[in-house]
This record gives C-alpha cells, structure tokens and sequence, in this order.
C-alpha cells in the first residue's frame, strides 16, 4: 500500500538568525525566524510525510509552545518523524521539495540538501529530490520578506 501527502511552510527572514534549508546552513545576512531552526524545506517534508500517514502535522508533534524544542535541528525531528511513520507500520518511499527564495542563490546547495534530508529520513538521495526557485520579485518571497517551501511526499507500508 502507497500514500500521498503534502505539506508547506514559510517564515519571515529576520536579522541575527543563521538561515538552515533543507539541513544546510546558507550564508546570508538573513536567517528564517522560528520556534526551532525554522528550516522550511524540512518542515515542509515533515508534513508531508506525516499528512501521507495521517498522522497530524509537526505543530502537533512539536509544539511551538514546548521551550524543549527551541533552536531544534531540523534533520533531528525529521530523524523522529521517520521513527512516528515506522511505529505506524510506515517508511518514506520518496520526497519531493520546492524552495521558494529569492536570494540567496541555492543552487550550489541542493546536493547537499538531498543527502540530509536522505540521511535523516532513511532515504537514498536518489528519493529525494530539491528544487529552488524564486518568485520573479513578486509576493513576501519575491520581496525578501520570507522563504516558503512546499513538498510532496510518498510512504508505503512495511
């Protein structure tokens, strides 16, 4: 048996925060602004995963109002994630994200995007897929004002 889902996030980018996508810290002068990392592109995965097995989504996982879970790494809670979908009779099968930023070019680090994800998650990088993409100067990401990802994301039974 095969399941779906789909999940999205997106934070404001703020002064005096790193910026963490996908596991990977980008230099820039802005980072995301969050309970934990603020790492959209692994929360939007995390949803996904957990929406194909219907299992909520991260808010209730990890609540932001849990201070155990302040700064958190990202690739941590999707390592847990993994685990949730495991205890249910659930492995991910592959993931698939789009992140939307207008700067700073992520390009060069989609690769090692893939092989976090893919090491937290259980996956082979091949499984996984990264796509960065800006919004041609239009909405919050297209003025700097956020980065949003969205992801789609399959499980299959074990």
């Amino acid at each position: 048996m095969q399941r779906f889902g789909i999940g999205y996030d997106v934070h404001r980018l703020v002064a005096g925060r790193p910026l963490v996508l996908g596991g990977v810290r980008v230099d820039h002068a802005l980072g995301l602004d969050g309970h934990s990392d603020a790492d959209v592109v692994a929360h939007a995965i995390m949803d996904a995963l957990l929406g194909a097995a219907a299992l909520g989504d991260i808010g209730q996982h990890f609540p932001p109002s849990d201070p155990g879970f302040r700064g958190a790494d990202s690739m941590e809670l999707l390592a847990r994630v993994t685990q949730t979908l495991r205890d249910h009779g659930w492995r991910p099968w592959n993931v698939d994200a789009t992140v939307v930023a207008e700067r700073p070019r992520l390009a060069p680090h989609v690769e090692e995007m893939r092989a976090r994800i893919a090491a937290a998650s259980g996956l082979e990088p091949s499984a996984v897929s990264v796509k960065a993409t800006t919004n041609e100067g239009l909405g919050p990401e297209g003025r700097e004002e956020g980065i949003s990802a969205t992801a789609v994301a399959s499980i299959v039974a074990v």
